[in-house]
């Protein structure tokens, strides 16, 4: 098939008040410039408010046509050619589109938005190509097929029918939109969905399109079109021009005695041994789990072989096969000493996501202790060789996985865990966490802190300095902190500020002159220098443009900069010194009975 890109966007009246229709056009203008594919590669683009809105790009015409679906309970495609057509004919032709379409809507009064009934209109005149389609979403879907109201404020009642009843919100609201997104799969069309909202638009619902197609869910929350819109351009360019396949088809095999148990990530599955990816980059995985269900012989091998299938978006058609052997043990001192503690860690993260959606909160922080705990009660009881006397007084960790407790800490009070927060928070954390890459995995729940206002003294050749433990004792009040976890980034300042650092970091006096729309600038002296190349060599190691948000002692961007301090004690949790005590008693009480 060939590489196929179709453009869907909110023109409703709060994305265009807001600033997201015209961002998102934008972008679009901006990105389809590095449109992988070649020659072969196709366009299309539509919007929607409470009626869906196509185009046709023909070159012959002096300005695109549009065409009106108002029935938004049976979508249709208008027309079956001239909708999706050869970029090299229309890439005139769609950048004058993009720069009306904010035009055209910017006194548009209709507040509904028919997202859904657009999408499946959208992908019906894209099921004879297949192909990638891109959504800019603003508002909850309020009408036409598939549409649902707020579901919000019923976890918000009362703390303990939130506590109850929080896994039923992070449910779709119907099967309606599974059923459409299994339609999608088989035509090979995958979802991506950008999120640029004020308020609840229903994650755990919208998100199961991009989960069963391959696809991704990107969310800005709250969206500032002064600071957001270059991270949506820079997200949107990356999707386009990252290295990615479609119509692809995976199977993993392993050696007898083993048998594939689970696949965790956004995938189709029809059949029980493969699983179905119309869209599958670079920066997606899958997670498989293998059951052990027969004795292998010491120093015998286990053999594991991934096969992906899939098409380039220049239309080649690959496979790729990976194998690994690896050799059996029966000594547990082995497997501790090799232990690979991002791995481990990934597997915690991705069984408590997938666990959230069925289980009541303090259900799966439970089991994620316990996990920590029976982990390091298995290394003390067979693998510890420390006298008996010293056992008793401290805590026995196995040198690789010495940070098992600091990350499971994490873990317990991260977004997807915590009591309190957003529905919609909770649910996106949920998919990013299914997909994430291993390396990303803990940078999720730990992130990393730098000092700022010293970076003046580090030595030269070091982009980025040495990481600060997440606790309150490193933040001084004089200081400026950078903490990012690979999507965002906080950049935390206190009272008491040396005046030119401000003035070399922020271009300010004082610190209630820094804007709280803040944008990174760079300034002609040293320390401004560094942070911006701290900065960039984070968003390049992380795939991400990452969103800086500025957070000031005493107002609330302050307070969420202290809830990311995993190591001190909160309301929703202990301390690390307190978790560690609590782990050290628990693998106590196993060892005594």
């Amino acid at each position: 098939m060939p590489a196929v890109f179709f453009f869907l966007v909110d023109v409703s009246m709060e994305a265009v008040q807001t600033g997201v229709t015209a961002a998102s056009c934008s972008a679009i203008s901006q990105a389809i410039a590095d449109l992988p594919g070649g020659p072969r590669t196709m366009v299309g683009i539509a919007s929607y408010d409470s009626t869906i809105h196509f185009y046709n790009l023909r070159r012959f015409l002096q300005q695109p046509l549009m065409l009106i679906v108002p029935d938004v309970q049976d979508v249709y495609t208008p027309l079956h050619t001239d909708i999706i057509v050869p970029f090299i004919e229309c890439h005139q032709t769609l950048q004058q589109l993009l720069g009306n379409i904010p035009t055209i809507f910017e006194n548009n009064l209709i507040a509904e938005s028919s997202l859904i009934a657009a999408m499946k209109a959208s992908c019906l005149a894209m099921k004879p190509t297949g192909g990638k389609l891109l959504v800019f979403q603003s508002v909850l879907p309020s009408v036409g097929i598939g549409s649902f109201s707020s579901r919000e404020a019923e976890g918000k009642t009362n703390v303990s029918s939130g506590e109850k009843e929080a896994d039923k919100l992070l449910q779709p609201v119907d099967k309606t939109l599974k059923t459409m997104a299994i339609d999608f799969a088989e035509w090979q069309i995958r979802v991506d969905i950008f999120i640029s909202s004020q308020t609840y638009v229903d994650i755990a619902s919208i998100c199961v399109v991009p989960t069963t197609t391959g696809g991704q869910v990107y969310y800005y929350y709250p969206f500032s079109a002064l600071s957001d819109s270059a991270k949506l351009y820079n997200d949107l360019r990356w999707n386009i021009g990252r290295p990615q396949g479609s119509e692809a088809i995976m199977r993993v095999r392993c050696s007898q005695g083993l048998q594939v148990q689970e696949y965790i990530g956004n995938f189709c599955k029809r059949v029980p041994t493969d699983i179905d990816l119309p869209g599958i980059d670079s920066d997606k995985t899958i997670m498989v789990t293998f059951k052990h269900d027969n004795k292998f012989q010491e120093g015998a091998e286990c053999a594991f072989q991934c096969a992906l299938l899939y098409t380039t978006v220049y239309g080649q058609r690959r496979i790729r096969v990976t194998n690994l052997s690896l050799q059996c043990t029966s000594n547990l001192t082995n497997i501790f000493r090799t232990a690979d503690l991002d791995s481990q860690f990934a597997i915690y993260l991705k069984q408590s996501a997938n666990d959230i959606l069925i289980n009541p909160l303090p259900k799966v922080r439970e089991k994620v202790t316990n996990l920590c705990i029976n982990t390091l009660h298995s290394y003390r009881k067979y693998c510890s060789t420390v006298t008996s006397s010293a056992k008793s007084g401290q805590l026995i960790l196995p040198e690789a996985l010495k940070l098992l407790p600091l990350y499971t800490l994490a873990l317990i009070k991260s977004i997807g865990l915590r009591t309190n927060g957003r529905i919609d928070d909770r649910s996106h954390w949920i998919n990013c966490a299914l997909t994430l890459s291993t390396a990303l995995c803990i940078p999720l729940v730990y992130p990393r802190m730098i000092a700022i206002h010293n970076l003046a003294s580090m030595e030269d050749g070091l982009i980025i300095p040495s990481t600060l433990p997440l606790s309150s004792e490193h933040v001084t009040n004089n200081g400026i902190y950078l903490l990012e976890n690979g999507e965002d980034a906080l950049i935390y300042v206190g009272n008491s500020v040396d005046v030119e650092i401000l003035q070399n970091v922020f271009g300010v006096s004082t610190v209630g002159a820094i804007p709280s729309q803040f944008m990174l600038k760079q300034y002609d002296n040293e320390l401004s220098k560094k942070l911006n190349d701290i900065v960039n060599e984070i968003r390049r190691q992380r795939c991400s443009y990452l969103r800086l948000r500025l957070c000031k002692k005493g107002d609330p961007s302050g307070m969420l900069f202290f809830s990311y301090l995993i190591e001190d004690k909160s309301p929703g949790g202990l301390s690390y010194v307190e978790f560690l005590v609590h782990v050290h008693r628990q693998i106590q009480a196993k060892m005594d009975l």
